[in-house]
């Protein structure tokens, strides 16, 4: 787990070539996680075969030979091994006889199961009711291998590389060459509305971003100027490198106020905006920079739904070698930017209720409104320019002995099929772009991040007031080209191997049959995927409407059967709910009804601290989710926890992240599975459910996560009777067996403390009642007497101070900084874990280790490490029900970075270590 888990958090900063960077979709699991969990599912426990592995120590032994393989298949860098991806296939060809089975997955979404499922050589088969999500998994394992060692047909390509065309890199060039194309063809016909900047020395220079503010007019009678709308002034914060536009009002007749704000840059930390003057407008309402007039956020919206909102240009910014340019506005940009809305702008609708959105309670009621119209003069271009392109494709093809063939959409393989396919890399760049090339674009003004923001950095289409409106034919950020070349990075990487198949079809009607499941379902209301990809779709439609009529027949995304619970698409809270729950049953049952004995299957559910319900108990998606697959007739055999954070970032940001997702493994219940009360299911849970955590403990699950970590065991136990009968005699529900888990858990913590040595037993108590905060020494002494030790003795330990009637802990930051724990004449696993946690905080993962591994070579014995995670566990589950969130991040962030730890510790004394420290290169 902690290899997969670093490996997952890792795959956040590689871009070059992560398939994520083929087209954007919303919350994809890790392909480190899937590849890991496709190979598991597959590959049998060596206690499968007591034949070949009789002793314990021989399945010990055979285990760490295939975690082995796991652990170097989840490494991005590993992707292209043949031979370890030969490794992986021959162990999942020997527990299939030769013959493993096809891997669907329901709810596709980005592709990462379908594409790490052909990766390790596996049949995979793809669907999803969204034809955006249906269209990337098609580009990603469908078209490729269709494509597989085809020398590129570009004029003069084919002969351009000694080295064979292997896999997909033949296309991958071809997506490059026609794209440049494309970009210098647009450039002929668009790029007068791009004019360059006149730097301050008389110089031109290529435009990087036009930043613009929205204006409405003061409402101010005696006023009356268009007001800009401006969340920061801010255009660089770089030290010596400040720049900052500075607004100033001039006179002017030909404005109907007589007056007008005029637009400057400044430069320099001392004329700099403050935190009170920095911008005009905020979450509760905007001032006026002219007359200082604070304007409600209704009358803004007011304005802008009457059309009355405008736009003015701050600023322009320009390439230098080594830092941008600030220009103050000219009339020759401004009119450049004036440019009539194209006849053929996709015209559809903005779903008036979908959630995320911000902007229709601006007047932005079609997706063409969220454009400039430059914007939409240029993606209308490129768009047609794409049309164009296959034709070239298609004409090259032919010249290169291809012949014609059918085309993609029905099958083909051939010069008219190639055509299409690369149309299609050519028109997912375009949509790709759009995420820059739209009028909801921030400036970042940022040290690290000086430059271009896109929009959807999260689930959501917000309002944004100043935006900046990117260069298409610049090279900086959002740029035309870039997006063939991460394109063509992607192509170049993948498997293009087995033959798969993409599909669009609603996981709730279509067959499972032949296929074993591994899927990432909807998140019951998280994400409403239809309204956002419909942002993408307009685009898709235009390029490809004529090439892939199959999957673009319909205007917007199909809504009325996706499997979220949208309130105000199915009638109000509680329909929607109804909604949800009825096709997540649906789900499961049709994949019950074809379920192989042979193989469990497995299914990735995203939970959320906050997804809990008013009275505490469960979130409504993950109910439903366990709901569905109990009353369907699966078992649930175990859950774990995937987490996509590295321990170290979570440290420094101060929270306690649960695990990015839940992998829960299902098989079949068998038809005859017996019946039981609730007093036998509390029995089966009592013993089962300590050795589970104690595995759970040892396999490094976070303290955060360790309570969604034991609901596998805990259900394994209910989903394994056919019912669990109440006292009543009515049907325990999922809601009850969850409390019931979470009861048995608190009593096996418990136990837990009878493993301690009385000091620490004490301070345990003593925490419990007082966290760090001064208690009555009359309550400490009792509580020191019923556990073999005293006060007194503890103050001269170091773990607590007692003067004046009260007793007081100390906390992790307030122990001796010159401590030295083999030097003590007496230590507790209380004193160990608190001086880690205060090493941790203060001098990071090194010192801890360290001070660790010294506390465990102590020549009385009186530190055992793992009694220090077992205690950083138990009050992590105290901090945390108590409310005390800062304690809580302490102990959940050491036993997280136990790993490395222990690592840490093993290279201070010189043993054999590998640093999980990571260099994530340039992208970082």
């Amino acid at each position: 787990m902690e290899a997969i888990n670093r490996e997952s958090a890792r795959e956040k900063s590689i871009r070059h070539g992560h398939p994520s960077t083929l087209h954007l979709w919303w919350a994809r699991r890790p392909l480190a996680a899937a590849r890991a969990v496709l190979f598991a599912q597959l590959v049998d426990d060596p206690s499968s075969h007591p034949d070949r592995f009789p002793t314990e120590a021989e399945q010990v032994a055979e285990r760490e030979r295939l975690h082995d393989i796991i652990r170097r298949l989840v490494v991005w860098e590993n992707v292209r091994d043949g031979r370890l991806l030969d490794e992986a296939r021959k162990e999942i060809l020997a527990s299939t006889n030769g013959n493993p089975p096809a891997i669907l997955d329901p709810f596709a979404g980005g592709g990462t199961i379908p594409l790490e499922a052909q990766r390790l050589g596996l049949e995979a088969h793809a669907s999803d009711l969204n034809p955006v999500a249906v269209l990337i998994n098609k580009a990603l394992i469908e078209f490729p291998p269709k494509f597989r060692d085809r020398k590129p047909v570009f004029p003069g390509l084919a002969g351009s590389q000694v080295t064979p065309w292997t896999g997909a890199s033949g296309l991958a060039a071809d997506v490059r060459a026609y794209g440049q194309w494309m970009r210098d063809e647009a450039e002929k016909h668009i790029g007068h509305l791009y004019p360059k900047a006149t730097l301050p020395d008389g110089s031109d220079a290529t435009v990087i971003a036009w930043i613009w503010a929205r204006t409405v007019t003061c409402p101010n009678p005696a006023c009356g100027i268009e007001m800009p709308l401006v969340r920061s002034w801010w255009l660089g914060k770089k030290k010596n490198k400040e720049a900052y536009v500075v607004p100033t009002i001039l006179a002017d007749d030909s404005h109907p106020s007589g007056k007008r704000v005029d637009f400057t840059i400044g430069h320099g930390a001392e004329s700099a905006p403050t935190a009170e003057t920095d911008g005009t407008v905020g979450r509760t309402g905007a001032t006026c920079i002219s007359c200082s007039s604070g304007v409600d956020l209704k009358y803004v919206r007011a304005e802008a739904k009457a059309d009355r909102m405008g736009a003015t240009l701050m600023a322009v910014v320009a390439e230098g070698s080594r830092s941008r340019h600030y220009v103050a506005p000219t009339g020759e940009h401004v009119a450049a930017a004036q440019q009539a809305l194209p006849h053929d702008a996709p015209d559809q609708s903005i779903p008036a209720q979908a959630p995320s959105f911000r902007v229709q309670a601006y007047g932005m009621t079609k997706w063409a409104d969220l454009f400039t119209n430059r914007q939409l003069v240029a993606l209308t271009t490129f768009s047609d320019l794409a049309a164009e392109a296959r034709e070239r494709v298609l004409a090259d093809a032919l010249a290169a002995g291809h012949p014609e063939g059918t085309r993609l959409d029905d099958g083909g393989s051939d010069a008219a099929a190639y055509a299409d396919a690369v149309a299609t890399y050519l028109a997912f760049g375009i949509s790709k772009a759009t995420d820059y090339h739209n009028a909801l674009c921030g400036w970042r003004s940022d040290v690290k991040n000086e430059g271009i923001g896109h929009l959807f950095a999260r689930q959501a289409i917000p309002m944004v007031w100043d935006y900046c409106e990117a260069n298409p034919l610049s090279a900086s950020s959002g740029n035309m080209l870039d997006q063939y070349t991460w394109i063509g990075k992607v192509l170049d990487l993948l498997p293009a191997a087995t033959k798969a198949v993409s599909s669009q079809a609603d996981a709730s009607v279509r067959s499972f049959a032949s296929a074993v499941v591994s899927t990432d379902p909807p998140y019951y209301d998280n994400i409403g995927y239809s309204d956002l990809s419909d942002f993408f779709y307009i685009w898709l439609r235009r390029s490809l409407r004529g090439i892939l009529p199959s999957l673009f027949g319909t205007v917007l995304v199909p809504k009325a059967e996706e499997l979220v619970a949208n309130p105000y698409r199915h009638n109000g809270k509680n329909g929607a709910k109804e909604f949800f729950e009825d096709g997540f049953r649906d789900v499961f049952k049709r994949a019950r009804e074809s379920a192989s004995e042979e193989y469990p299957i497995t299914v990735y559910y995203a939970f959320k601290q906050s997804d809990t319900d008013d009275d505490g108990q469960a979130s409504s998606g993950w109910e439903t989710l366990l709901d569905g697959m109990v009353r369907n007739g699966w078992m649930i055999t175990s859950t774990w926890p995937m987490r996509s954070e590295l321990s170290n970032r979570m440290i420094a940001s101060g929270t306690n992240a649960l695990a990015s997702s839940i992998v829960l493994s299902l098989r079949p219940r068998p038809e005859d599975a017996p019946i039981t009360d609730r007093r036998g299911y509390i029995a089966a849970l009592k013993r089962e459910l300590g050795d589970a955590l104690r595995d759970l403990q040892s396999g490094g699950i976070a303290p955060v996560d360790l309570r969604q970590a034991t609901i596998g065991p805990g259900m394994t136990v209910f989903s394994r009777y056919t019912q669990v009968v109440e006292a009543d005699g009515s049907p325990m529900t999922v809601r009850s067996a969850l409390a019931r888990i979470n009861e048995i858990l608190d009593e096996v913590l418990d136990e837990q403390e009878g493993d301690f040595d009385p000091t620490t037993r004490f301070a345990i108590a003593w925490y419990r009642l007082n966290s760090y905060r001064s208690g009555p020494f009359g309550d400490a002494d009792d509580i020191a007497r019923g556990r073999n030790t005293a006060v007194a003795t503890m103050q001269r330990h170091g773990i607590l101070s007692s003067r004046a009637g009260r007793v007081q802990l100390y906390k992790p930051a307030n122990l001796d900084a010159k401590y030295d724990v083999l030097a003590d004449e007496s230590t507790s696993t209380w004193e160990a874990l608190h001086h880690a946690v205060r090493l941790l905080e203060s001098g990071g993962i090194i010192s801890a280790g360290v001070f660790l591994r010294s506390a465990s070579q102590r020549a009385d014995g009186a530190v055992d490490l793992d009694l220090v995670k077992d205690l950083a566990y138990l009050l992590f589950e105290v901090a945390e029900k108590n409310g005390w969130t800062k304690d809580a991040i302490s102990f959940n962030a050491l036993a997280t970075s136990w790993p490395e730890l222990m690592g840490a510790a093993r290279a201070a004394t010189g043993e054999a270590f590998v640093t999980s420290t990571l260099d994530f290169g340039e992208d970082a």
